[in-house]
């Protein structure tokens, strides 16, 4: 595996941890959104375990444990271990930079937004985090934006940062179903598939998860495919740690 690969692709489990409780109710709505009014996620703080797939571009499949902690406009806290209860990773993002411990072949990740972006062609945000997490709308809808009705969903398209976000958004449950994301200069990319959701506290949330992304590296730009399961998820409104150390 390539140096920081698994570091690259830890940061972006967080972008998909959207999940169930101990038992799955899939979620249903009586109405429909006839108006844009997407739902967002109501949390403080939440924690979470789902299982990994990751396909590279070589072949090689990877399986693994994805642990979660979160405390909303905060912090996003990970683990993830290949297997054996051994941790390879441990993550701690924050709205300043993202940081990732390696505990197997020591290559750290210790950068700002803005570094990330200068390294990996990627930009990236918390509340960019956040809102995949939900699978909410990458960003607020403002006027810049634009929106059209097709059929049974919404389809948004918004520019930011010099990234091109195209969200579909089902009008049965207000979340983004489909996400497509590329960077203006071709630099990276992201696209998202969320197929089904389930009931969590009266909140809908995706069940399984499907990443394709599409990154820089030092060997060339790289393509992976990340398939989430999740085992369980749960908000809270009491406090919880969040242990990180390098």
């Amino acid at each position: 595996m390539s140096k920081r690969f698994w570091g690259v692709l830890s940061i972006f489990l967080v972008l998909v941890l959207a999940s169930c409780a101990k038992k799955t109710n899939l979620y249903s709505s009586s109405t429909k959104m006839e108006d844009f009014e997407p739902v967002i996620a109501d949390y403080d703080y939440l924690t979470g375990k789902a299982k990994i797939v990751i396909e590279e571009e070589s072949g090689k499949v990877t399986r693994g444990t994805v642990n979660f902690r979160a405390k909303k406009d905060s912090v996003l806290w990970f683990t993830v271990s290949p297997g054996m209860g051994v941790e390879a990773f441990r993550g701690f993002i924050t709205q300043d930079k993202i940081q990732i411990r390696d505990r197997v072949g020591g290559d750290d990740i210790n950068l700002t937004y803005e570094e990330f972006k200068t390294i990996f062609g990627l930009t990236l945000s918390l509340d960019l985090f956040q809102n995949v997490l939900w699978a909410n709308p990458p960003h607020d809808f403002d006027y810049q934006d634009r929106l059209a009705r097709v059929k049974d969903h919404f389809e948004l398209t918004q520019v930011r940062d010099k990234v091109r976000y195209f969200s579909k958004i089902d009008v049965t449950h207000g979340k983004v179903s489909e996400l497509v994301s590329n960077s203006l200069d071709d630099r990276g990319s992201l696209l998202a598939s969320f197929p089904t959701f389930q009931d969590v506290e009266n909140q809908p949330f995706p069940i399984d998860v499907l990443f394709k992304l599409n990154y820089q590296t030092e060997s060339g730009p790289q393509d992976t495919i990340v398939n989430l399961e999740w085992i369980s998820i749960s908000p809270y409104n009491d406090p919880m740690s969040f242990p990180f150390r390098f």
